[in-house]
């Protein structure tokens, strides 16, 4: 039995849906990791690396040519400029990043505002801190969000916002205005918010994504993190960072410094490879998933399960509701049988009550493979 502080907390639905997959030699469209790997020469590079002999502990903030490296990612893209020696820390992913970001900061009974649907680590972790939840839903069918639900969320408890954009499961890239919602209530109230940017160059449509921490009075109050896993396609690496006001990183760095210490050395000297000399590759990741997203979603438009078209991310969201099922969970346990096909209940990533008709479906993958799912769901019997 667990302890207390994770009790209530089930298993991540990702292992167990890819579990599922793997025993029912299902197509997963579930789990958000790409079937190819990123850029040759990142993977010369850890491979150069490993015979370098960069084998050992890595500095727990993170050699110093990662951090350099992101330094001049963060200048490059957005104009932040950055210490890489007391502002950038790298995590074993954003995974770790938001785990030591909530250890490091968050007290017992602090308020945290979040929004829904949330990636499930958020749940556990903002329960291991002892962290009261404040949700502020993205509401089906557009996923927008409304200002003043987020100013509502916010009470005298509130120290902290948790925010995702480009969003997983939704795909909503947050909007200037709704950034700027955010800021103003931030700084009205003085609050710091902690900013999941995982999908940053993952955006389509023309979509901009911003940083939080370049509007007015947000850089002093704002933690970024993000990985390379998403953008350079190396998801199974667990190569994150944390960035933003040298106080902020150095609570991240001190809870990190307990959990992992220090993430695969030879793969943090690739990455800052990447960064430096490979900066075009996410951007043509983008334009490849476009190609994926819009194959996905036109083919489950055609069965009936017409998606809101994502912004960005790996993932589309649709409504199983029309089809007859009690709940979207329902449905993803009744579909590897039915149609050998695996796909995520977002019921899962709310509080009791909303999206309960909500599937994640994921196109990060090749465009054969989506084929062969939307053909599977075509051959099937979706409705109860």
């Amino acid at each position: 039995m667990p302890v207390s502080r994770l009790e209530g907390i089930p298993p991540t639905i990702f292992s167990t849906m890819s579990a599922l997959a793997v025993r029912t030699r299902s197509v997963n469209l579930g789990q958000g990791f790409p079937d190819t790997d990123g850029p040759a020469s990142l993977l010369r590079a850890a491979a150069e690396a490993v015979a370098a002999g960069h084998n050992q502990y890595a500095p727990g903030i993170g050699v110093p040519p990662l951090r350099e490296a992101i330094a001049r990612h963060q200048q490059r893209h957005y104009g932040i400029e950055l210490d890489p020696d007391r502002q950038v820390c790298v995590t074993t992913g954003c995974t770790e990043a938001v785990a030591a970001a909530l250890l490091g900061l968050v007290e017992p009974g602090d308020e945290v505002v979040v929004l829904e649907p949330y990636y499930d680590s958020y749940v556990a972790m903002l329960q291991m801190a002892g962290a009261v939840r404040r949700p502020v839903t993205l509401r089906a069918p557009d996923y927008r969000l409304d200002a003043d639900e987020v100013r509502a969320a916010v009470t005298p408890r509130t120290r902290f916002m948790l925010l995702n954009t480009p969003h997983n499961p939704t795909g909503t890239v947050l909007t200037e205005a709704e950034l700027q919602s955010v800021a103003d209530v931030a700084i009205e109230h003085d609050l710091v918010v902690i900013t999941d940017e995982v999908y940053e160059h993952l955006v389509f449509d023309g979509h901009v994504h911003r940083p939080l921490a370049t509007l007015p009075g947000m850089t002093e109050r704002t933690l970024t993190l993000s990985s390379a896993g998403k953008s350079y396609s190396v998801t199974g690496w667990k190569i994150g960072w944390a960035t933003g006001p040298a106080h902020l990183v150095a609570a991240v760095l001190h809870a990190k410094q307990w959990l992992s210490f220090s993430s695969g050395t030879p793969l943090q000297h690739a990455v800052a490879h990447a960064l430096d000399h490979e900066p075009d590759f996410p951007r043509d990741l983008a334009r490849d998933l476009q190609r994926r997203r819009d194959l996905l979603c036109a083919g489950l438009t055609d069965l009936g399960l017409a998606p809101r078209l994502p912004e960005g991310t790996y993932f589309a969201m649709t409504d199983v509701a029309p089809l007859g099922w009690e709940d979207g969970l329902s449905f993803c346990e009744a579909l590897p049988e039915r149609a050998g096909v695996v796909a995520i209940p977002a019921q899962v990533f709310h509080d009791a009550g909303v999206g309960r008709h909500l599937v994640r479906w994921a196109f990060c993958k090749e465009p054969d493979v989506i084929e062969d799912g939307l053909r599977r769901l075509r051959e099937a019997v979706l409705e109860k």
